[in-house]
């Protein structure tokens, strides 16, 4: 688990409400049922008209990465990739073949397949470079959606504010309710700005790291696959897959 996201969120919330009662503003200064519904569902709504079903549904399939991300050991998995060298390397490529079975990661099972099927190595290359795009442009797009929701929630918590106000110039003829009122009109664009600044934006930049760290993971494999293709020396291949652990 990644420990960083909750100490962030509770963070986060501190900074928040530990800065309107510093101010004396108060806690019960934050609470605002219409900024709420302005901003918050408001941001949802504009990401429901931006965004296809397919992407926001993966979005929210990916969301969990912030917390748990996949766990993949890139040491481990270089000395696997290493091993599968030196059995092929002194049995053949088909000795590799009880790997396949025995592999739960799908990309790699799939490039382990083509290698024990005789694949060249620009065609297992460029096969599976492929798919590494189409997964990383996927995943890139659900993490585009929260990205989208930190642009969309200060521009609303504005409309909050202006409808705030505008509420508060229907009672201009009673100066006791222009001070509460006012305040009340800019929770609104508290709950938009810190929406995005402390949750939206940062979550997208968490997954495109997220991503990152996987594509590296995928194309590092990739390196080891063509390296056995070719029957390069065990000991060049592992010297190559290290320098992606930089």
């Amino acid at each position: 688990m990644d420990k960083m996201t909750p100490l962030g969120l509770i963070l986060a919330a501190i900074a928040v409400v530990g800065g309107s009662v510093l101010k004396g503003s108060g806690v019960m200064a934050l609470l605002s049922g219409a900024a709420f519904v302005i901003v918050l569902v408001g941001t949802v709504a504009s990401i429901c008209i931006h965004t296809p079903p397919a992407t926001l549904k993966h979005a929210m399939k990916i969301f969990k990465w912030i917390f748990r991300p996949p766990v993949q050991e890139a040491e481990a998995l270089i000395n696997e990739v290493v091993e599968w060298s030196n059995l092929a390397r002194k049995q053949g490529l088909l000795a590799l073949e009880p790997a396949v079975e025995e592999q739960s990661d799908p990309f790699i099972k799939k490039g382990l397949q083509l290698l024990v099927d005789g694949s060249e190595p620009d065609v297992l290359r460029s096969t599976l470079e492929v798919e590494i795009d189409a997964r990383e442009h996927g995943d890139n797009a659900g993490a585009k959606v929260f990205e989208g929701m930190g642009i969309y929630a200060p521009t609303l918590g504005i409309i909050g504010a202006v409808l705030g106000l505008m509420a508060v110039m229907q009672n201009l003829a009673d100066p006791s309710k222009l001070g509460k009122g006012i305040a009340a009109a800019f929770v609104a664009t508290i709950y938009g700005i810190g929406a995005a600044n402390l949750f939206f934006l940062p979550v997208a930049a968490k997954l495109k790291a997220v991503i990152a760290d996987q594509t590296r993971t995928r194309e590092m494999v990739v390196e080891g696959l063509v390296g056995i293709a070719r029957g390069d020396n065990p000991r060049n291949i592992e010297a190559r897959l290290r320098g992606f652990l930089h």
